[in-house]
């Protein structure tokens, strides 16, 4: 049977069949994905904040939690403006 053709329904009873082991591996698989995606999300943002403290002349690896802290509290008041 090919996975193109499988239906939702199909795919359940599948994994019904498994072995309780072999279900509690498809159960991890598939709740390992959104950490998987989280984590490639946490990286891109800390990125995109390396590049904008760059732009200020800051280092966001050398920065406090507090120094951070604050320089996303000035980028998020727009009003006024970030420290450098």
């Amino acid at each position: 049977m090919s996975a193109a053709f499988i239906s939702d329904a199909q795919l359940i009873d599948l994994v019904k069949q498994l072995p309780p082991e072999r279900k509690r591996n498809v159960l991890l698989a598939l709740a390992s994905e959104p950490q998987l995606r989280r984590d490639e999300r946490l990286q891109m943002a800390e990125n995109k904040m390396r590049a904008l403290c760059a732009g200020r002349g800051l280092n966001w690896d050398a920065l406090s939690e507090a120094e951070r802290e604050a320089f996303i509290d000035d980028l998020l008041h727009e009003d006024r403006p970030c420290a450098k």
